[in-house]
């Protein structure tokens, strides 16, 4: 039997029979475990983009991309069961443009957005219906029921799964812009926030239509990447998952795994001049520098000011724009930017002359409006979402707005902050006393957490090379940002270091907080397994515990 094994480091296929099989298998799973506890609950607005929609009912040598499209919805089905909300906005242009066309029209475009005429209106209210129903039809049955009646009867086994559709989408007319009538083309006003929530929370999957419904009642036909970030931002959600027809690569034919938003910000606009989509991000946020984000909590169509990472922020004195639904982005002083979500699509996206220029510019657009997480994955690799959300390094783009935001090496004006840091655990025994001369002389391996200007949290790695090892050291968060995840982000900022100095191992001293890092995957060990030139500098009598972690191979993409 061919076995296909997903782990930490990648997929690879190998023969396994009987016991073998049953243990990959419950090393898989044990694997997943923290992954489970980290996705439940969230909210995954998941865009499907048209031509992946479109291949569910391609023939002949494209019928392997059908087959893949019906097992990423089987996917779906999968994870809504293991507790993630799911909002899901499929594309339409694919199915217009044939429609139209089959009937004797002339798709029309004019920048990102689409003409609509009557027919083509006519066509964007057939193909909705025609790909809802679909998506409705391959979720409704759940999961198989083969095998699983030897663990005994269940009525839930037989409830299908749920799904909601609605009027959740209020749009404006596009109108007549620099001389163009967009007819019945829409742009997004509001999304309702309530309603979608209350869908989620009675266990349903959200179908979302790009058809907009406007104030006079009529039907208007809206991008649907301007429908997604919306709703995204809008929602404040978890994470945007785009699912596109093709990887992101760099000039090399490499996958780029990843992008902070400063990088994805400064690649779109160094295209501004030969991609159009790209100008309308770049006039869309304003230049300047990245400022904190914020995300609208639905609930009275305010929005909280957020630091970067997601956490609440009581002071404003920072200038950050705010999302809120309905109204835009607001910098304080009036609104800079009315629009709800960020169109992509017409002739630029249909060429691709400029690649995949235009989901980036769509990704930072939301990362900007407080969504941490923008993830843009190949729809035509099988399994794709699982691989994603289940293994370390992933498989596809992320643009990410707070993975290390506020994280650098320390300076010499950091060593007032990082010795109150210390103190009251060198008081209480916890960490080694260090004079100031000491911590200046190690200040180099120190690593801190800076937020409006103090020092937060720190840490420190010394390398050992010669043994291809390091220590961690001096960890300590000061006690009001305790349980926000600072020390987290410390730890793999030093695993990230440790291996881009091709070190491969970690390993520390500890008398009070050996449970914090077993928990993150570091082991008991023997002294022996310590460098010597560090074993010849160790106190013994504080009866230190001696920990390690093997570092493994680093694919992410993610750069200090």
């Amino acid at each position: 039997l061919k076995l296909g094994v997903l782990g930490e480091n990648g997929s690879e296929g190998f023969d396994a029979t009987g016991s073998d099989r049953d243990e990959l298998f419950v090393s898989f799973f044990r694997s997943s475990w923290p992954y489970f506890r980290a996705h439940r609950g969230s909210t995954f607005v998941v865009l499907i983009s048209a031509e992946i929609v479109h291949s569910w009912h391609l023939e002949n040598i494209l019928m392997a991309l059908g087959c893949i499209f019906l097992c990423f919805l089987q996917d779906i089905s999968l994870l809504h069961g293991l507790g993630i909300k799911f909002v899901l906005v499929p594309g339409t242009h694919v199915q217009i443009d044939r429609l139209l066309s089959e009937r004797g029209c002339e798709p029309k475009y004019v920048g990102s957005y689409r003409i609509t005429d009557a027919d083509s209106l006519d066509a964007a209210k057939d193909a909705a219906g025609r790909i809802h129903s679909v998506i409705e039809a391959k979720l409704s049955p759940g999961p198989s029921l083969n095998g699983i009646r030897r663990h005994g009867d269940n009525g839930r086994w037989y409830d299908g799964v749920g799904i909601a559709r609605g009027n959740f989408l209020a749009a404006k007319r596009r109108g007549v812009v620099e001389g163009t009538d967009y007819g019945y083309t829409g742009e997004v006003k509001k999304i309702d926030v309530h309603r979608i929530r209350e869908r989620l929370n009675q266990d349903c999957i959200v179908l979302l239509s790009n058809l907009g419904y406007s104030s006079s009642g009529d039907i208007l036909n809206c991008n649907t990447y301007e429908v997604a970030t919306a709703c995204a931002m809008a929602l404040g959600a978890e994470k945007l998952i785009c699912i596109i027809d093709g990887p992101i690569l760099d000039g090399c034919g490499r996958l780029i795994r990843f992008l902070t938003l400063q990088e994805a910000d400064k690649l779109i606009r160094n295209r501004a001049k030969q991609s159009q989509t790209a100008a309308n991000y770049a006039r869309a946020v304003a230049p300047g520098d990245l400022p904190r984000v914020a995300c609208d909590d639905g609930s009275n169509g305010a929005a909280t000011v957020m630091s970067a990472n997601g956490k609440a922020s009581s002071s404003p004195s920072v200038w950050a724009p705010r999302f809120q639904n309905g109204v835009g982005f607001d910098d304080w002083n009036g609104l800079w930017n009315s629009e709800q979500g960020f169109a992509v699509g017409g002739q630029e996206r249909l060429s691709r002359l400029n690649g995949y220029i235009s989901e980036l510019a769509a990704a930072a657009f939301v990362c900007r409006g407080g969504v941490q997480r923008v993830h843009l994955l190949d729809g035509t690799m099988a399994g794709v979402l699982l691989k994603e959300l289940f293994q370390r390094d992933g498989v596809g783009t992320m643009v990410a707005s707070d993975l290390y935001e506020g994280i650098r090496m320390a300076r010499g004006s950091d060593v007032e902050g990082i010795e109150q840091l210390l103190l009251p655990l060198e008081e209480t025994g916890t960490l080694i006393r260090r004079t100031r001369e000491e911590l200046l002389q190690a200040l180099d391996s120190f690593i801190v957490a800076e937020r409006e200007g103090h020092v937060i949290a720190c840490a420190a790695l010394f390398p050992f090379f010669e043994e291809k090892c390091g220590e961690v050291a001096a960890i300590a968060v000061s006690p009001e940002c305790r349980g926000q995840g600072q020390g987290d982000k410390l730890l793999e900022y030093i695993e990230k270091k440790a291996s881009s100095l091709d070190l491969e191992t970690l390993f520390l001293l500890t008398t009070r907080t050996a449970d914090w890092f077993v928990r993150r995957g570091f082991s008991e060990c023997s002294i022996e397994c310590i460098p010597e030139e560090r074993r010849k500098r160790i106190n013994v009598s504080r009866r230190s515990k001696y920990y390690t972690k093997r570092l493994l191979p680093d694919r992410s993409g993610i750069r200090l």
